[in-house]
């Protein structure tokens, strides 16, 4: 299996805030907007997501930011096929966060995702809008 075959480029950048307004007031005012704005409601989190260009970033008030410079929580890669993502990571000696494919209902469809740790702790999901 080609790996590269099945992931198309970046989906996101996850940054936790303890201040969501606050957070999109700043990346609006930097050209920002938001896209799409809902509740986790499984980890009882406001979440919006903003896009610049190429750029979108998902932004979820948990209120344990680190409020330090490393904040970024995790990068996603977006993914055509999940399910054989996750079979061939596992064939791999990478580090699994996540042991199944989750899912949330974001989008007009929903998201399924898992994620694995890099070599300095930093966390990379893989998703696939359904």
């Amino acid at each position: 299996m080609n790996i590269k075959e099945l992931i198309n480029g970046v989906q996101h950048v996850g940054i936790p805030t303890d201040n969501l307004d606050k957070s999109i007031k700043f990346y609006e005012t930097i050209g920002f907007e938001v896209i799409y704005q809902t509740v986790n409601e499984a980890a009882d989190e406001k979440v919006a997501f903003m896009q610049l260009g190429n750029l979108v970033m998902e932004i979820y008030e948990n209120h344990r930011a680190t409020m330090k410079t490393g904040s970024i929580d995790h990068v996603a890669l977006d993914v055509n096929d999940i399910e054989k993502v996750f079979e061939y990571i596992r064939t791999t000696s990478i580090e699994m966060i996540d042991d199944k494919v989750m899912s949330l209902p974001f989008w007009e469809n929903g998201v399924k995702f898992f994620t694995v740790k890099g070599p300095n702790n930093e966390k990379i999901e893989f998703c696939q809008k359904l």
